[in-house]
């Protein structure tokens, strides 16, 4: 009998360290078909992606200064490769949406590297902040992530064995990562739309914050992590809200 318990609790703990990898990532795929099928990325907002990458990479950052669980190590290094994913789709469809906003003696030589450089391209190496995080190659995102990456690394080892500087960006990874839903919530907002947003997706942000909260409390993780997983349950449920006022197929507003 204490064989079949060990064994349970082993199977508990394996399946809920998978959860918490790769539960993350889940949200994300009915918004990828979506914008994938649709060729309109215009409901899912990219700050997303700035928010959980940034949220992360100083989550990677925090882990060599304070050991925590390594699911949630590998959990933040699954969780960059599937911002990078979503954000190179959200590039792609973009500059095909702006060739075909092109007048037609444009759209056929607008392949060219000349035409795309000239009219279409803003890069990072362009260095203008009215551009920032609104770039039109994919390239320049991943520029800007090792940058940021390289003087963040550099920074940490100077200031490693700086308890305060630790907990710092320990914060301000999972603040961030709470926030992540706050670009959605604001651009919903200022389009008093949630057309082409993914419902499915945020009831797995829901769901999922819910139970990595329960699993930072349960696991004893440090309080910066389940203190900004109850904030990022309420960003979750007012977009919820948002979805009920805003769209034809849920709303309770007047007819």
């Amino acid at each position: 009998m204490a064989e079949i318990s060990s064994i349970f609790a082993a199977t508990v703990r394996v399946v809920s360290q998978a959860l918490m990898i790769f539960g993350g990532v889940v949200p994300y795929i009915p918004q990828y078909l979506i914008i994938k099928s649709s060729q309109n990325a215009e409901g899912f907002s990219n700050y997303v992606c700035l928010t959980l990458l940034i949220a992360n990479i100083l989550r990677v950052e925090f882990w060599f200064g304070k050991h925590f669980e390594t699911p949630l190590l590998v959990q933040s290094i699954v969780m960059i490769l599937c911002m990078l994913v979503m954000l190179e789709l959200c590039i792609r469809v973009y500059s095909k949406s702006l060739c075909h906003h092109l007048p037609l003696n444009q759209q056929n030589i607008s392949s060219t590297k000349d035409l795309t450089l000239d009219i279409h391209e803003k890069k990072f190496t362009d260095f203008q902040m009215d551009y920032f995080w609104k770039w039109t190659t994919f390239t320049s995102y991943l520029q800007f992530l090792c940058a940021f990456s390289l003087v963040l690394s550099a920074i940490t080892c100077l200031f490693l064995t700086n308890t305060l500087y630790i907990e710092t960006i320990g914060f301000l990874a999972v603040f961030f990562e709470a926030l992540l839903g706050t670009p959605q919530f604001m651009r919903n907002f200022r389009l008093k739309s949630t057309e082409g947003m993914s419902v499915k997706m945020v009831l797995m942000w829901t769901s999922g914050d819910i139970f990595k909260t329960v699993y930072f409390i349960l696991r004893i993780a440090p309080k910066q992590f389940w203190l900004c997983g109850m904030l990022q349950i309420s960003i979750d449920i007012a977009i919820l809200f948002q979805v009920l006022y805003y769209s034809d197929k849920y709303r309770f507003r007047k007819r």
